[in-house]
């Protein structure tokens, strides 16, 4: 006793002659059907291919098209013929033309004599089922499918939306079960014999006719009530992705076919001449003589759907960049935002820049002017350039390159209500980002300036606009990022801690305390100023509690809490 093989083959027909022979000269006939839209010159070119073996015969052809009956009729076609030709057959194995063979047939035959009343076919019922797409599950058994999913997709949702509002339900056949699985099958000629030859089979097929994909339901809805030891699984491997695609192998999987175990795999390319020269003209190895495991390569497959799904933290894709909250990390590693630093201490960024110690110290990235990298240098990794106009073109994206070009360095920038706010949604949503705010100090600049007045106070009414509803986004409900927000008078009072604990939170490992801080710049008359701003009509409400007369580093109304440095 033998396997036969009946091939569906519309396309790479000479690769699927090389296959077909392969199994010919090993003693296993072969039935093949050829799409009947293959030009006629492509299938005699076929035929010829293959006329000098005996054990391969073509059958009745039909024009197939997917998700139809005409792939259950041209495989029944094959089938029959098989089973009529060659009585020697015990197992009927259905494969396509772009299947590949990956052990030798001796192998297969061995196991078939091993398990000769086993069906090898995936078949599942439909509740069970967590592949199908588009969420036709036990509707495909019970709504109508006339119209082609390919060629007729308006009329096909049409009818399916119609016969949902109408409650059409069809009657299923009495004693079938519904099961769904994997097309490509190894089933007994016992089995086969009794789906071909049933007295409802026209009652059946009429019914299947109509189903949605009948290919992956049919004969595993049949195989259920005739065989006696139904194995679910495939002996092909074929793995398919989220959108319920297959995936196709090419030359480097050759060791991941190898690792499967597996006799046969489909979606080969029909240009992977070495996976064709390897299985097709190589030996046997030790390994390949084990149970098929498919899910020995699983792990791989998972990996690579999540990596084309949700790619890696802080890379967008083309593919998913327009779609928002979809991306997989808005930035690739954890960085530092510091508002109003600059404006009080002086000598900041070099301060910073020597606590944190492997960190990058940015000045004003969204500056109007330019981005101020670190160093004053005109192009950083990437070649991200220091241009306004290109950074503001796409501040998120700006942000997320300079990130994902500088892993494994701390990326620690400047910010002010005087920048560009577009990032301001984007970094308080970041789970990466750490923020530091000490409110109101954009007003320090305006306090030493020399300015008009008047000018003055109109800037510092749009500054504090600007810082009030940044801080707004900061404290609201949808916050993903490491917020930490003083008023500028409970900064200065005690400096030290607040530093010690957000360079701490940079670089951990470091476990030091500091031994200075930066210079607070000269603050004499500045409660004058900001009475001054009252004075005038604005009411600053962003700085916290200052004297109007003295400095206001030496006057508080509590005394001042002293602070250590060791």
């Amino acid at each position: 006793m033998t396997v036969g093989f009946v091939m569906l083959c519309h396309t790479a027909l000479d690769r699927a002659a090389q296959v077909a022979r392969f199994w010919s000269v090993a003693g296993c006939p072969v039935v093949i059907h050829v799409d009947a839209r293959v030009p006629p010159q492509e299938f005699g070119a076929f035929r010829r291919m293959l006329s000098d073996l005996a054990n391969v015969s073509f059958c009745r052809r039909y024009p197939c098209e997917w998700g139809t009956w005409s792939l259950v009729a041209a495989t029944q076609a094959g089938a029959e013929q098989m089973l009529e030709r060659h009585a020697d057959v015990r197992h009927v194995c259905l494969a396509s033309g772009s299947c590949l063979p990956l052990r030798p047939v001796e192998e297969l035959v061995a196991y078939l004599d091993a398990r000769p009343t086993t069906d090898f076919i995936e078949s599942v019922t439909t509740a069970d089922v967590g592949w199908t797409v588009g969420g036709l599950n036990i509707e495909r058994f019970t709504l109508r499918f006339p119209f082609s999913w390919k060629r007729h997709r308006w009329a096909f949702d049409r009818y399916v939306d119609l016969q949902r509002k109408l409650k059409f339900r069809r009657r299923i056949p009495p004693g079938v079960v519904p099961h769904l699985g994997s097309q490509w099958w190894c089933l007994t000629r016992r089995t086969l014999t009794s789906i071909l030859q049933d007295p409802e089979r026209e009652a059946h097929d009429r019914y299947f006719r109509r189903v949605w994909i009948p290919d992956e339901s049919y004969f595993q809805t049949l195989t259920r009530m005739y065989s006696t030891h139904v194995e679910s699984r495939s002996l092909t491997l074929s793995k398919f992705d989220y959108q319920g695609k297959p995936h196709i192998f090419y030359d480097d999987h050759l060791q991941l076919l190898r690792r499967s175990d597996c006799f046969m795999a489909r979606k080969i390319w029909p240009q992977a001449d070495r996976l064709y020269r390897t299985f097709l003209e190589g030996g046997a190895t030790p390994e390949q003589r084990a149970e098929p495991q498919p899910a020995k390569i699983d792990r791989l497959f998972s990996r690579a759907v999540e990596r084309r799904t949700r790619g890696r933290p802080g890379l967008y894709m083309q593919a998913r960049f327009p779609r928002q909250d979809h991306e997989n990390g808005k930035t690739g590693a954890a960085y530092s935002v510091f508002q109003g630093f600059t404006d009080l201490f002086e000598e900041f960024e070099p301060w910073l820049a020597r606590a944190v110690g492997t960190g990058r110290v940015h000045g004003h990235l969204f500056a109007p002017a330019r981005a101020e990298f670190a160093g004053g240098e005109t192009v950083f990794n990437g070649c991200l350039t220091d241009s306004a106009a290109l950074r503001d073109y796409n501040p998120k994206a700006f942000l997320t390159s300079l990130i994902w070009n500088s892993r494994g360095e701390r990326q620690c920038f400047m910010f002010s209500p005087r920048d560009n706010q577009a990032i301001n949604w984007f970094t308080a949503t970041d789970p990466n980002a750490q923020i530091s705010v000490i409110t109101g100090a954009w007003s320090v600049p305006l306090f030493r300036s020399r300015a008009d007045f008047a000018e003055v106070r109109a800037e510092a009414a749009r500054l504090q606009r600007l810082e009030t509803e940044h801080l707004a986004i900061l404290r609201s409900m949808y916050v993903k990022a490491r917020v930490r927000i003083w008023t500028m008078s409970d900064f200065i009072e005690n400096p030290m801690e607040p530093l010690q604990t957000i360079i701490d939170e940079i670089s951990p490992r470091m476990q030091r305390r500091l031994t200075e801080v930066p210079r607070i710049v000269d603050l004499t008359g500045y409660g004058r100023f900001l009475q001054n701003l009252k004075n005038q009509g604005m009411q600053p409400i962003l700085m916290g509690d200052f004297p109007v007369e003295g400095d206001p580093r030496t006057a508080s109304p509590q005394g001042r809490r002293p602070y250590l440095v060791q």
